[in-house]
């Protein structure tokens, strides 16, 4: 049975051009596998914890730095909590619309909080870093208002998608699939372009069964 965690980056609701992409992908893929589960977590409802000096100080005894006291233990609880929704999942669906030429800051915040040693990493003083999501897939939904793919530099710079493909790799997850609707406002057909983002969106289904 795969499990789908849908991580919704936008807080537009219904109004939000990727969540409406990913969200077709989605009623696709459980249409032909009735069995696959989805798991929707909606970054904007969720009550994310800062992480704080005591995380980052749990964090860095896995690097041989200070020590797991208590007061560390217990803030490193809460993030495995919070990693396990995560990497409970088989298949990653994220919706993610461009801000300000890269991610929302809710999903950063989110990536923060979970990249952790020994969840999503490993490390080796002579091997470097090490992903540990292998056998896991992502299919990622972008817009963008204003910018695309070959813009002009007058139109921003791509700190979205360059970024999350970065992080789905360093964390193990080599099979990632992409749909872009971008630009979504500066076209001269965007029921056109939004018609053909959703055909590819539900054609992936095949694609990444």
């Amino acid at each position: 049975m795969t499990k789908i965690l849908h991580i919704v980056a936008s807080p537009r609701g219904d109004a939000s051009q990727s969540t409406k992409l990913a969200e077709a992908y989605i009623e696709a893929a459980t249409q032909a596998d009735p069995s696959v589960t989805v798991d929707t977590l909606e970054l904007w409802k969720e009550d994310l914890p800062e992480f704080d000096g005591d995380k980052a100080a749990a964090k860095m005894t896995f690097f041989g730095v200070g020590e797991m006291g208590a007061t560390q233990q217990s803030a490193w609880d809460q993030i495995v909590s919070i990693t396990s929704r995560f990497t409970d999942a088989d298949v990653y669906v994220i919706s993610v619309p461009m801000w300000n030429c890269g991610i929302p800051y809710k999903l950063k915040h989110y990536i923060d909080i979970i990249t952790q040693p020994g969840l999503l990493f490993g490390f080796d003083p002579e091997n470097g870093y090490s992903g540990l999501l292998e056998g896991r897939k992502a299919v990622v939904f972008y817009t963008a208002g204003v910018w695309a793919p070959g813009a002009a530099k007058k139109y921003g710079s791509d700190f979205h998608s360059e970024y999350l493909s970065w992080w789905l790799d360093f964390v193990g997850i080599k099979e990632i699939s992409n749909v872009r609707f971008q630009p979504s406002l500066l076209t001269p057909d965007p029921e056109g372009d939004r018609t053909a983002a959703l055909r590819e969106a539900v054609g992936l289904v095949k694609k990444t069964a």
